[in-house]
């Protein structure tokens, strides 16, 4: 039995006031950022961005209460990044987890990449 085509992202909890700066810095590396609240892939996005936060405050047990108003976001890996159907290199992850480390005052993720269904991301026409 084949695995449904699916995404490695990391689900992290980003402070609002630096949701953009973290965004345009991760598009500078080839990666993905999607708040949950609004991925397509999400029927009900903002009920999804709900559970996945609690989820992961609960986790914590108190020590990430101050992020229980930040944003859920995954961040996923660019096209860069990938040799047709081979795994994701290591070198995409330490990229990701050090660019994380930048942030970490404003964001809050456990190590580890989870799968979620294709986000399809539109492609410029060349002519």
């Amino acid at each position: 039995m084949e695995r449904v085509p699916h995404e490695n992202v990391a689900t992290v909890l980003v402070e609002p006031a630096v949701l953009h700066e973290l965004e345009v810095h991760l598009m500078t590396l080839d990666l993905r950022l999607w708040p949950i609240a609004t991925a397509p892939i999400c029927e009900d996005g903002p009920r999804r961005a709900f559970q996945v936060r609690r989820r992961m405050l609960m986790a914590r047990r108190g020590a990430w209460d101050d992020a229980a108003a930040w944003t859920p976001v995954w961040i996923g890996f660019g096209e860069s990044w990938y040799d047709g159907a081979e795994p994701l290199p290591w070198a995409a992850h330490q990229v990701l987890w050090t660019t994380l480390e930048q942030y970490a005052d404003h964001v809050r993720y456990r190590l580890g990449l989870g799968g979620i269904p294709r986000l399809d991301v539109p492609h410029e026409r060349t002519a």
